[in-house]
């Protein structure tokens, strides 16, 4: 899967600009959707309400580094996942 054709990043969601058409995500559900193995392994995840988007990253050219106000670094989002997340949005 190729790279989305743009991205764009605010404290509370990442609106990502696809091929056919462009989504938004909120920071909620994407810290709710980490894989990383701390959070597959949590029994619940619990977030802050005020939970915001602090920094974007490249992950090389497979996808994004998401850092979160309450400190998650450790998530990998490679873009077929973000690309799943994307669809799945009303």
């Amino acid at each position: 899967m190729s790279a989305p054709l743009a991205i764009e990043a605010s404290p509370d969601r990442l609106d990502i600009r696809w091929p056919d058409g462009t989504t938004a995500l909120s920071a909620t559900a994407l810290r709710s959707a980490c894989r990383c193995g701390r959070c597959r392994g949590a029994d619940a995840l619990t977030m802050a309400d005020d939970l915001s988007l602090v920094d974007v990253a490249p992950a090389g050219t497979y996808g994004l580094q998401l850092i979160f106000s309450d400190g998650h670094d450790r998530g990998i989002y490679p873009w077929p996942m973000l690309r799943e997340l994307s669809a799945s949005r009303p």
